[in-house]
């Protein structure tokens, strides 16, 4: 185990790695319960949704920890869950089979692209002070997600933001960011998971960690192999969606989706377990790309919406998750977790808001590495920074980042320093927007 995931040489140990793997996984816990309400609500029954979730989050980030040795999870997108139920389904004419099958092509598509080089070369051809900018924002971003699940911060329609209610919600979410901050500051190992440990147990009392009203769930398999499984009228659903404009369109709009957010994530998760280079590159970058495009084709083909590397992944990485063992340890609690989803549900969001809010602290540090003076490299760089917390999307924020770099490029006389595949980009994040 210690030859093939290299634990001494990048400075972990195997405990250090499970400790790493079940914060990660507690704080990504909340999939289980959000998302198969969603999946229910395209018309997929409720324990072949519990079942999708788990197993489609276990088994993939457990081929992300053997196939790229470096500690990311996979889990059921957020965002993308809810534009299954809401657009794609109604899209499909009420089938979710179809809708599986628009997640299922896009994830094949952009593995094609994948194993071609373009994706990795898109990533390459990003300016330095862009990357650094990616990493910045999705600091921001996991703590906005932090404060939110806490209460902190919620919608307000005057101001758009506003400080939440001091509730039992808003209570557990601050507890969980004072006790993460102690722990930290005490130098005490496991801050981060201590941190999410003391906020379910503080929510006891207060009424938000609930308790379980079972404890052991029994498996559905019946939205496996949505995609080839057919409609009343005897359609499979990968029929349709080759067959219908609508449909592709949509499938492109997620690849795009799929394509950048994967990129920030990666980035994140990278400078919180140091293996991001000093020019901003993500080190086995296509492993990851590989796996994470992978495991969108399997979310279309097990029904449990598209699977994606989850930013929250950079909370395990920032307790100390080094190698892809912390990963195969978070996907295997996945697994469990499909037998004892009831149980594992009582950990809340508010619990882990300590943990993503502290990540984002650690992100931040990145900021200093753009020239702001610079109009070419400080420009684009705010509007990512802005823009993805702003827009609550990693792409959208990429994208205004990428097609303002071409246009100051242009307008500053420096075209020369924008490399052929940002052209592609920022043309195919036009595409993406006016097609929004």
């Amino acid at each position: 185990m210690e030859q093939f995931f290299k634990m001494s040489e990048r400075g972990s140990s195997a405990g250090q790695e499970l400790r790493a793997g079940l914060t990660t996984f507690l704080a990504m816990a909340y999939i289980i319960a959000v998302n198969p309400p969603l999946l229910v609500l395209a018309g997929i029954s409720e324990t072949a949704a519990v079942t999708a979730t788990c197993l489609g989050a276990g088994i993939m980030t457990i081929l992300m920890g053997l196939f790229s040795n470096r500690p990311l999870a996979c889990a059921s997108g957020m965002g993308i869950n809810a534009l299954f139920a809401t657009v794609l389904v109604p899209a499909a004419g009420g089938d979710w089979h179809a809708a599986s099958a628009v997640i299922f092509v896009e994830g094949v598509a952009i593995l094609i692209l994948v194993l071609c080089g373009l994706r990795e070369a898109i990533m390459d051809a990003i300016p330095v002070s862009l990357r650094h900018a990616i990493s910045v924002a999705l600091g921001l971003f996991i703590a906005m997600i932090g404060l939110k699940d806490g209460g902190i911060i919620v919608a307000n329609p005057d101001t758009m933001v506003a400080i939440g209610e001091i509730n039992q919600t808003f209570i557990v979410g601050l507890i969980s960011i004072v006790a993460t901050i102690v722990f930290y500051a005490l130098n005490v190992r496991g801050a981060l998971l201590l941190g999410i440990i003391v906020a379910v147990v503080a929510g006891i009392p207060l009424g938000v960690t609930q308790v379980p009203s079972a404890i052991v769930s029994g498996l559905d398999f019946s939205s496996f192999g949505a995609p080839f499984q057919p409609d009343e009228a005897g359609v499979m659903g990968i029929a349709k969606v080759v067959t219908s404009p609508t449909l592709l369109i949509l499938a492109f709009s997620l690849m795009m989706s799929d394509f950048f957010d994967t990129m920030g994530t990666a980035m994140a998760v990278a400078k919180q377990g140091e293996f991001l280079t000093e020019d901003g590159n993500v080190k086995d970058i296509k492993q990851i790309l590989v796996v994470d495009s992978a495991a969108a084709a399997a979310g279309g083909l097990i029904g449990s919406s598209s699977l994606t590397t989850f930013v929250e992944s950079a909370s395990g990485a920032a307790d100390g998750g080094r190698t892809g063992l912390s990963s195969v340890f978070t996907g295997i609690i996945f697994i469990v977790a499909a037998f004892f989803s009831p149980l594992i549900s009582i950990v809340s969001s508010a619990a882990t808001c300590g943990a993503l809010v502290f990540v984002g602290f650690l992100m931040m540090s990145e900021v200093a590495e753009i020239d702001w003076s610079d109009l070419l490299e400080g420009l684009p760089a705010f509007l990512i920074v802005a823009g993805v917390p702003f827009t609550y999307s990693i792409s959208n924020g990429i994208g205004f980042g990428f097609i303002a770099y071409v246009i100051v490029a242009a307008v500053t006389g420096q075209l020369r320093k924008v490399k052929p595949l940002m052209w592609v980009a920022a043309l195919a994040f036009v595409i993406y927007f006016l097609a929004a």
